[in-house]
């Protein structure tokens, strides 16, 4: 794929987010930054750094949704971190490495993925071979419990060459049974790896078997299936043994270090400093334990060490109350690009309902199809729900787009739970009388039993 222009992944940000102009040229400014450090001389590139961003806007406006479709529109490895969550156990707060861990972590199993696709055609024939194999001659004898801890299968005896012959006129038939669907229902059994459970140590889920190195032999055991899920856990299995995973991991650590972007949430909850005593301690702690991760600097992982130099960091906050300027001036100089998203109107509302792929309107009338019941909203009905949406934030929290989910959910309740699919078809008109009507109790009562 060719590299997308800074107004291409504007125009592409735009199909899910309404509005938010500044926000979206930042970013696409970035990405694009990046194609074009990519291009340069070796020695040039090394001294260009991404230029940070900071989101500054209330909740609910489209922060977190910029960064996340942004990561997918380039396949670039993404995590989001709340900053609170480093002050949970106190002043030192938690390791902030894992930031970066997870990120790693996220490259690894993106790229797994896509390495598992270009194997997928092959993994899925050998996976099929071995489902005929276990139909037609099924293990006889049982596991020895020795052979079991040591991961050792037993032989099976050696077939007559008349028996083979017939064994392979089955298998063609089996095969082509398979290949119809034929045999989806039919049960198994199935060897599959037995994996002791992950041990929590310090807030991070450890395998022993990692831990160890591979050294202890693999359990097994045996399940008994259907072959519909039969063919997920070989083909698992054998994309696993096509997969080369050392290049996995070198092609993503590369990734992460070159295209991951961090997304670290109400940063604003964390700016403060102190005069050495009172909440701000631990602020002003965490601030400068954040700071060498955005910086630069070297991270031990599982996968081996990790550079966080040119990762782009997207940091985000309403800053109701504190200001840009209580972040210690370190942090403040590495989100040089600041940008101010702004609340929505009613207008905006009105957009989110019809603009976006991804809209409220089309999701809640796919899933009452579900049920035979065919959903469609007028204009009035369209200009209602963005008059409620918007007074409810003008008279209560201000939660953003968010406070459409509560809407939606009240207006629909009684429609959702009646549909079951036993019903005939039938089309339901929402116009705005309609919303008027179910949504009159409910802006004056609290909406906020509908928000987690």
């Amino acid at each position: 794929m060719p590299p997308r222009t800074p107004k291409e992944i504007v125009r592409e940000l735009d199909r899910y987010i309404v509005g938010q102009d500044e926000a979206k040229r930042a970013v696409a400014v970035a990405l694009r930054n990046r194609y074009r450090r990519a291009q340069l001389p070796n020695e040039m590139r090394q001294e260009i750094a991404p230029k940070n961003i900071l989101m500054v806007g209330p909740t609910g406006v489209g922060k977190t949704e910029i960064a996340r479709r942004l990561a997918k529109l380039v396949d670039a490895p993404f995590v989001k971190v709340e900053a609170t969550k480093f002050t949970a156990v106190g002043y030192v707060g938690r390791d902030v490495d894992s930031i970066v861990r997870d990120l790693v972590e996220a490259a690894v199993r993106m790229v797994k993925e896509q390495h598992a696709e270009k194997v997928k055609v092959r993994a899925t024939v050998l996976s099929e071979e071995k489902i005929v194999s276990l139909i037609v001659n099924p293990p006889k004898q049982k596991t020895n419990p020795i052979d079991l801890l040591l991961g050792s299968r037993p032989k099976e005896p050696q077939a007559s060459p008349e028996e083979q012959q017939r064994i392979t006129g089955r298998r063609e038939e089996i095969m082509e049974q398979l290949r119809r669907g034929e045999l989806e229902n039919m049960e198994i059994e199935v060897e599959v790896e037995d994996a002791p459970p992950p041990v929590e140590i310090n807030g991070a889920s450890v395998n022993i078997g990692d831990m160890m190195g591979g050294m202890l032999p693999k359990r097994t055991r045996m399940r008994r299936v259907k072959v519909s899920e039969a063919r997920k856990i070989l083909l698992s299995e054998e994309e696993g043994k096509l997969i080369d995973m050392d290049a996995v991991t070198e092609e993503a650590i590369d990734r992460a270090e070159q295209d991951g972007i961090v997304f670290i949430d109400e940063i604003d909850k964390i700016a403060g400093r102190s005069a050495g005593h009172g909440p701000d301690v631990s602020r002003e702690g965490v601030q400068r334990d954040i700071l060498p991760i955005v910086e630069g600097s070297t991270v031990n992982t599982k996968y081996g060490p990790v550079r966080t130099d040119f990762m782009l960091f997207i940091a985000a906050g309403a800053f109701h109350v504190a200001k840009i300027t209580d972040l210690i001036p370190e942090l403040q100089g590495r989100f040089p690009v600041h940008v101010t998203l702004k609340s929505l109107t009613k207008d905006d509302f009105r957009l989110i309902l019809t603009q976006p792929e991804n809209a409220l309107t089309r999701q809640y009338t796919a899933l009452l199809e579900v049920d035979h019941v065919r959903l469609s909203f007028d204009d009035s009905a369209l200009d209602a729900l963005s008059e409620a949406a918007w007074l409810e934030n003008e008279n209560k929290e201000d939660i953003g787009a968010r406070r459409l989910v509560t809407i939606f959910e009240k207006l629909l309740d009684d429609v959702s739970f009646n549909a079951d699919g036993s019903m005939p078809e039938f089309t339901l008109t929402i116009t705005g009388e309609y919303v008027r009507a179910h949504l009159k109790d409910a802006i004056r009562r609290d909406l906020t039993q509908y928000i987690l």
